[in-house]
C-alpha cells in the first residue's frame, strides 16, 4: 500500500510537470538568453572619474532597454553589462578584452583613452567582435581596417577642423584680436595628435602658434608651464589633456593672472559640469569644442535632469556611452540575432537617428560615423552653454574674455 502511494505521488507530479510544460507552456518557456556586452573603461587609475561616468551612461541605456521589454525581435532577449576595469592602463585594457571574451561578451563598448582603445580594439578584432567607441578621439582606431570598430562620434580629425571654423568666426565678429596662441597638450596619442592638428590648421584662421608645450601624465605642478606661458603673452592658451592636468593647468593658469583672450580647448578632458561646480571662478568664460548633447533636444534635458536628480554630473562621457549602446541595441534589433558578423553588417547599413546629439542620421564608412559633430561650448560661473554653431546656440560667445581686475 505503501509503494502504491508513492507511485501514485510520483506519477501526480510527472503528470503535473508534464501539464505545466505543455498545457501552459508560457509558465516555463525558457526566456532568450542575455546578450553580454563587455564595458571597457578605465574606473581606477588617473582617468577613473570619465570612465566611470562612461560606464553609467552605458549602464542607464541598457537598464533603459531591458526595462522596455529588451530586444523585441530577439524575443525580448535582455541585455547584461559585463564590467571590465582597464585601470587607466592600455596593457590593462587588452587583458581586460581577452578575459571579457572568455565571458562570452558579443560586443564592447569603451574606452574612453584612444591610447587604450587602439589596442584593445585590435584584440577585439581577433574575435571579430563589435567595438562600440563612446570616446576616444584618435582617427587611427578607425583607419586600421578593423571591420568591429564603430564611433558615433567624430575624432580629432573632425572636431579640430570645426574648431578652427568656428574660432575663426568667432574672432573675426570680434576684430581678429586674438593673433597667438600657445599650445599645451598631454603626452599620449589624443593630446599630441590634437596639438599637431591644431598647430597646421591655426595659421589659416591668421593665428599664430608661439609655442607648443607637451606635458607628462600625470602632471602634479603647472607652475613652471604657466610662467612661461604669462612671459610669451599669447592671445590664446589651447589645451588638449585630460580631467585632472586639464583642471591643475587652468586653476593654476587662474592663480598666476595669466591675462589672454581665451583659455580654449578642443576635446578638453575637464571641460564639464564638474569643472563649473567645483571650480566656477575658474571655469567662466573658458570655451571648449567637443561632444555635447543637443540642448533643444527634451530626451536630452530630461535625461540631464534624472542624472543630476541622482547626484551625477551630465558630462559628455555619460552621453556618449549611452548612445553607443542605444545605436548598439538598434543593430541587433535588426539584424535579429547577436551573432558578430550579422550585427556589424547591421552597423555598417545603420541609420540610427534616436539619438539626442546634434548629429544627423548614423552613417558609418570605414567605422566612422560621418553624421557625428562637436559643439563649441562656453562655460558661466553656473552652467555650460552652447555657442556655436547657430542652429544649437544658445547664447552669444563672451570673446574675448574680461582682463583681470
Amino acid at each position: 500500500m505503501t509503494s502504491d502511494v508513492r507511485v501514485s505521488r510520483r506519477l501526480i507530479l510527472q503528470a503535473g510537470a508534464a501539464t505545466t510544460a505543455f498545457g501552459a507552456p508560457g509558465l516555463l518557456l525558457a526566456q532568450p538568453a542575455p546578450i553580454k556586452i563587455g564595458l571597457v573603461h578605465p574606473v581606477s587609475g588617473g582617468l577613473a572619474y570619465s570612465g566611470g561616468q562612461g560606464r553609467l551612461g552605458c549602464q542607464l541605456a541598457i537598464d533603459e532597454i531591458n526595462a522596455a521589454g529588451g530586444i523585441k525581435s530577439m524575443g525580448g532577449a535582455k541585455l547584461e553589462a559585463a564590467l571590465g576595469d582597464s585601470q587607466s592602463r592600455p596593457e590593462v585594457g587588452v587583458s581586460e578584452v581577452e578575459r571579457l571574451h572568455q565571458a562570452g561578451v558579443a560586443a564592447y563598448v569603451g574606452c574612453f583613452s584612444s591610447a587604450i582603445a587602439l589596442p584593445a580594439t585590435q584584440a577585439a578584432a581577433k574575435y571579430n567582435t563589435p567595438f562600440m567607441i563612446d570616446v576616444g578621439v584618435s582617427d587611427q582606431i578607425v583607419r586600421r581596417g578593423l571591420k568591429n570598430v564603430f564611433r558615433l562620434a567624430p575624432g580629432f580629425g573632425k572636431c579640430v577642423d570645426d574648431a578652427i571654423v568656428g574660432l575663426g568666426e568667432i574672432n573675426r565678429t570680434a576684430g581678429g584680436v586674438a593673433k597667438t596662441a600657445v599650445l599645451v597638450h598631454e603626452e599620449s596619442e589624443f593630446g599630441t595628435g590634437t596639438a599637431k592638428l591644431l598647430a597646421d590648421r591655426l595659421p589659416g584662421i591668421n593665428v599664430q602658434v608661439a609655442e607648443v608645450i607637451k606635458h607628462a601624465n600625470p602632471t602634479r605642478d603647472f607652475s613652471n608651464v604657466a610662467l612661461r606661458i604669462k612671459g610669451i603673452k599669447p592671445d590664446l592658451v589651447i589645451m588638449s589633456n585630460y580631467q585632472n592636468e586639464y583642471v591643475l593647468l587652468a586653476r593654476t593658469l587662474h592663480q598666476q593672472r595669466v591675462d589672454v583672450a581665451a583659455m580654449f580647448s578642443v576635446l578638453g578632458g575637464g571641460f564639464n559640469f564638474k569643472l563649473v561646480s567645483e571650480q566656477p571662478d575658474i571655469a567662466q568664460n573658458m570655451m571648449d569644442f567637443n561632444h555635447w548633447y543637443n540642448p533643444r533636444n527634451p530626451k536630452a534635458l530630461a535625461m540631464r535632469k534624472a542624472v543630476e536628480a541622482r547626484g551625477g554630473l551630465f558630462t559628455f562621457e555619460v552621453y556618449c556611452g549611452y548612445n553607443s549602446v542605444k545605436c548598439y541595441a538598434d543593430a541587433l534589433e535588426r539584424a535579429r540575432s547577436a551573432d558578430k558578423e550579422r550585427v556589424i553588417a547591421a552597423l555598417e547599413a545603420s541609420t540610427w537617428s534616436d539619438h539626442f546629439m546634434p548629429y544627423g542620421p548614423t552613417k558609418f564608412v570605414d567605422g566612422q560615423n560621418s553624421g557625428g559633430r562637436a559643439a563649441m561650448l562656453q562655460a558661466s560661473r553656473t552652467d555650460i552653454d552652447v555657442v556655436w554653431p547657430n542652429e544649437f546656440a544658445g547664447v552669444k560667445p563672451v570673446f574675448p574674455r574680461p582682463k583681470f581686475s
